[in-house]
């Protein structure tokens, strides 16, 4: 019982780390999982907390939006709306680090928006960020399954040596039937019982020839 709750447990892991490894990568009805590597969010979002992006049609001053940097699109800020301005009836995001003094510079329009921060979590972006590492993907992801694998191979053994077991086991036991029913043919072939036994022998040949 505790070495099939152990395997549960592997199976979940792996799978847990295997989504943390992708995450920055995916976006699951409409949420997105990212790591925040500054502290210009402090002491609202600590350094190496994972975060929860919900992507939103409005977003309202005091929000913690994740925009994309205008010229590199792969990488992102996550800090908060301290002002909204229109121009031709769209927005334009003034945002701030919590730690900043000063606002960022530019303002950010929505195609930019990833979504508002909706959860936080602290410190567990240093488990994202290894489980995405070589070093973590070996021993987070690549060990584990190597385990589960293992455990089942040696399910799968275990089962095959006992359905060969209990063929063997069927086979011997028809033998010994069939060896018992001749020598009590030959003692008395022409006894009523014979003739019964003599059928039965029939039906144990007929279905010794089907396995």
């Amino acid at each position: 019982m505790f070495k099939k709750i152990v395997i549960y447990i592997t199976y979940i892991v792996v799978i847990l780390f295997a989504l943390l490894a992708i995450s920055s990568k995916l976006s699951i009805g409409g949420f997105k999982l990212l790591v925040v590597k500054s502290g210009s969010m402090e002491p609202a979002i600590k350094t190496g907390s994972m975060i929860v992006d919900k992507s939103s049609e409005k977003y309202n001053v005091g929000d913690i939006i994740t925009f994309k940097d205008k010229e590199k699109p792969s990488e992102t800020t996550t800090h908060r709306i301290a002002d909204i301005k229109y121009q031709d009836n769209k927005p334009l995001f003034t945002t701030k680090g919590d730690a900043n003094d000063t606002p960022d510079a530019g303002q950010v329009d929505s195609s930019r928006i990833v979504g508002k921060v909706v959860l936080a979590i602290p410190y567990f972006g240093y488990v994202t960020a290894f489980a995405r590492s070589l070093l973590g993907l070996i021993i987070l992801i690549i060990i584990p399954a190597t385990i589960i694998v293992y455990e089942e191979m040696k399910k799968i053994h275990h089962e095959t040596k006992h359905i060969v077991r209990r063929r063997k086991e069927k086979k011997a036991t028809t033998k010994q039937k069939k060896e018992k029913i001749e020598e009590i043919i030959n003692t008395d072939p022409f006894s009523p019982a014979t003739t019964v036994l003599k059928h039965e022998n029939d039906l144990i040949v007929r279905k010794k020839r089907r396995l």
